[in-house]
C-alpha cells in the first residue's frame, strides 16, 4: 500500500544525505521508500557565513529520477515543512526536467572548426 507523498530529508547509513519527495510503500514484510528527484543540498560559505545552497542531483551517473530504497538503509528521516526549502527544490526540479542548458551561439564568443582551433591552439603552444 502506497502512503501519500511528503518532502524530506534522508540520511542513509553510508553517509549520504538527500532532500526528495518521498512516499513509502509497506508490503507485509518490509518497507521501502519510493524517493523522487533527490538532490544533494550543500552550504555555500563565505568567510563563515552561509550565504546560499548548492543543489546538486543526488546521483550523477543516470537519468532515472525515481529510485526505490529499503528503509533497512536509512539512519533516519526528517519531513520537511521548510516551505523555502521546497520551493527551491521544485524550481531546481522543473529546470533539470526542463533542460535548461544554453543554446550555443556567435554572441557566447568565437565559435570556429575544429581544424581551425587545433591550428589557432598550435600556435599559442608553439610560441609559448
Amino acid at each position: 500500500m502506497l502512503e501519500d507523498d511528503f518532502y524530506c530529508t534522508i540520511k542513509f547509513k553510508g553517509g549520504d544525505e538527500i532532500f526528495a519527495k518521498v512516499a513509502a510503500d509497506v508490503d507485509d514484510d518490509r518497507t521501502m521508500l519510493l524517493v523522487s528527484n533527490p538532490i544533494v543540498v550543500e552550504e555555500v560559505k563565505l568567510r563563515g557565513t552561509t550565504v546560499g545552497h548548492k543543489f546538486e542531483p543526488w546521483l550523477k551517473s543516470t537519468s532515472d529520477d525515481m529510485f526505490m530504497v529499503n528503509i533497512d538503509d536509512v539512519l533516519t528521516m526528517s519531513e520537511s515543512e521548510d516551505i523555502e526549502m521546497i520551493l527551491y527544490y521544485q524550481e531546481y526540479i522543473r529546470k533539470m526536467h526542463k533542460g535548461n542548458h544554453a543554446q550555443i551561439d556567435r554572441k557566447m564568443g568565437y565559435l570556429s572548426s575544429v581544424q581551425d582551433a587545433k591550428e589557432v591552439l598550435e600556435k599559442l603552444y608553439k610560441s609559448s
